[in-house]
């Protein structure tokens, strides 16, 4: 049977519906397609897919499964390696992990390992009642700061092992950057939640609204009788350019515009918590949460939302599926531009504080790429006398985030980096003994699947260190 060139499209909704609600943009495939993407897998021997995959899912068998309609079975054998298959399948950038080793690439198109994944999970959460079963308990108790990506896998594997596990999170609800970070469009809130609730059956325990170095330390966990902590606490700390007028009113992070709609409702007809309705809006960034913020502004009822990013397209980091999206929705992507002054006018009632001012605008200068800098990019560099100005109403940035630094404050001896990453070795240990971190708050603003890997070295490194007492 000849292979099909090309991957079976992603069936979505029209820009020029889905630019205006929340629903989600890729539908997913059929079982029929999902049988006929399944079968133009070559099952090499080699098996270079799984090494492209940070959590190094059988790749190859799952396929296979799915080739004959065993649907399950594939669920079965992603589920062995991965506590997150419907969140990857949606959110993780396959095409630069495992997708880009596929052998079937070489030459055409790879297969659409992703879309597969993604199928497996949602047919395994739609047609499977029955609940997980809790394994037999080893007696042995582990606190998980954090349930985003990182954590919420170290608790999957070590419950899978038998440990009682509790998970802390200092939000209302568990899910980290999976549900306050990334948009409905993208991923469904009632998709985390369904992946928590399993974690939940293997008899992890989830605390919300407790913030680690405020209200319990990691100090007084180990006095509670955990005998090893996971600190997956993200990186949530926005990172600002520090430039004239970043004080008006009208100047988000793009952490707190994303929770805003996500978490605080802001998307209902009449929200608690507004954001915007109408008016123009610059998003300053060009990653994928860059593209998050822009496409939500949009949907919130913006006239007009700008992506002003400093380097050119080849250089702008989000995934490719995600900025053409963003373009056939009609985001007006500034392309080598640079913010150096946000513009604003006073509030009448007190002309005297300008924080009470009000955004009216951007001023941007045009750059050109230069030498390569450190990260192997070319450095972008000022036009001289290029100045021009945006019009717009609402200013978005999101050109990064750093760890929080209240657990390094709040415990002694755990050794940090000059961004304030907490360092670890190989195993994720930390410099305090018992004490392992993982994901964001190790590496800064990461992918969902590099975290849950960070999770998965740290759980099998517990489980060794804990084996041994």
């Amino acid at each position: 049977m000849a292979i099909d060139p090309k991957k079976h499209e992603m069936p979505t909704q029209a820009p020029e519906v889905r630019a205006h609600n929340f629903n989600e943009v890729a539908l997913g495939y059929t079982a029929e397609i999902a049988v006929k993407e399944a079968q133009r897998c070559l099952n090499c021997k080699n098996r270079p897919c799984v090494s492209g995959c940070p959590v190094n899912v059988n790749i190859p068998d799952f396929i296979t499964k799915m080739k004959g309609g065993d649907f399950e079975g594939a669920y079965s054998i992603i589920n062995e390696s991965s506590s997150l298959p419907a969140v990857c399948g949606r959110v993780c950038p396959q095409e630069t992990q495992c997708e880009s080793k596929c052998t079937l690439g070489v030459k055409f198109e790879p297969v659409g390992i992703g879309r597969l994944e993604r199928f497996a999970a949602d047919w395994h959460n739609e047609h499977t009642k029955e609940k997980t079963q809790i394994p037999a308990a080893n007696g042995h108790r582990v606190a998980i700061v954090g349930s985003g990506p990182s954590g919420l896998t170290c608790a999957g594997d070590l419950a899978k092992k038998g440990y009682k596990v509790t998970v802390y999170e200092a939000l209302h609800t568990a899910g980290g950057v999976l549900v306050y970070g990334i948009p409905e469009f993208r991923l469904p809130k009632a998709i985390v939640a369904k992946e928590v609730e399993t974690l939940k059956e293997l008899g992890v325990d989830i605390e919300p609204n407790v913030i680690i170095g405020k209200t319990l330390t990691i100090d007084e966990l180990f006095e509670m009788g955990y005998e090893a902590v996971f600190v997956g606490s993200g990186a949530g700390l926005p990172n600002f350019m520090n430039i004239p007028g970043e004080a008006y009113k009208g100047v988000y992070s793009a952490n707190e515009f994303l929770t805003r709609s996500n978490l605080m409702k802001a998307y209902l007809d009449e929200p608690q918590t507004p954001i915007m309705k109408g008016g123009k809006v610059a998003v300053v960034g060009g990653g994928n949460v860059a593209m998050d913020a822009a496409r939500t502004a949009l949907r919130l009822g913006a006239e007009k939302v700008y992506i002003v990013y400093r380097r050119s397209m080849e250089e702008l980091p989000a995934r490719r599926e995600e900025v053409e999206h963003a373009e056939e929705e009609g985001i007006d992507f500034r392309l080598l531009c640079n913010p150096v002054e946000i513009l604003g006018y006073n509030n009448p009632n007190d002309a005297r504080d300008p924080k009470n001012g009000f955004v009216k605008g951007i001023r941007c200068i045009k750059m050109e790429l230069g030498e390569p800098d450190a990260s192997g990019r070319r450095r972008p560099v000022a036009v001289e006398g290029s100045e021009f100005e945006l019009d717009v109403n609402v200013v978005i940035m999101s050109i990064g985030t750093s760890p929080n630094p209240l657990i390094k404050s709040t415990t002694k001896g755990l050794e940090v980096n000059r961004w304030g990453g907490i360092i670890v070795n190989e195993d994720g240990l930390t410099s305090r003994e018992g004490v392992y971190a993982g994901g964001d708050a190790v590496t800064g603003a990461a992918t969902v699947i590099s975290a849950m890997g960070a999770g998965k070295i740290a759980a099998k490194a517990i489980d060794e260190y804990l084996s041994k007492k």
